[in-house]
């Protein structure tokens, strides 16, 4: 069975291209048109999101539900960073425990939106959404 476009699976897939893609210019925006230097976890977490934004296009056209092998480990690898981030500005990792200890801090209040929304909050939802709609496109193929 080779899935169209109309398939639920290439919509999810989709759907996950559009969350990378978004992801993807906003961390250029925040750091390129806002000049706001990206910190070392934040490298982290681009390194896991960049790729993704590749691995969902190869996987789109034409279809195919195996990209899911290769992009859901670097999710759930984001998504520890993105957690562990989120974590330590929100001061529940104590300061001996930050990666950041030389350049651009990691703890440091870049943006916060509605005294809420900060960067890796954002990087964490991303995430978060992919993992899920990544974990649904396998479900639907192992029927």
């Amino acid at each position: 069975m080779t899935p169209s476009t109309q398939s639920p699976q290439w919509s999810l897939i989709f759907f996950c291209w559009i969350i990378a893609a978004i992801s993807t210019l906003g961390s250029l925006f925040f750091s390129e048109v806002m000049s706001m230097p990206p910190c070392v976890l934040c490298w982290y977490q681009r390194i896991f999101m960049y790729p993704l934004l590749f691995i969902f296009s190869v996987g789109l056209f034409p279809f195919d539900a195996r990209c899911t092998r290769y992009a859901l480990p670097l999710a759930i690898s984001g998504w520890l960073f993105a957690l562990y981030h989120t974590l330590l500005y929100k001061g529940f990792i104590p300061e001996n425990l930050q990666p950041c200890s030389q350049g651009i801090s990691c703890a440091d209040m870049k943006l916060e939106l509605f005294g809420v929304i900060t960067i890796p909050l954002l990087s964490l939802v991303a995430f978060s959404i992919l993992i899920t709609l990544l974990i649904a496109v396998q479900k639907g193929t192992n029927k």
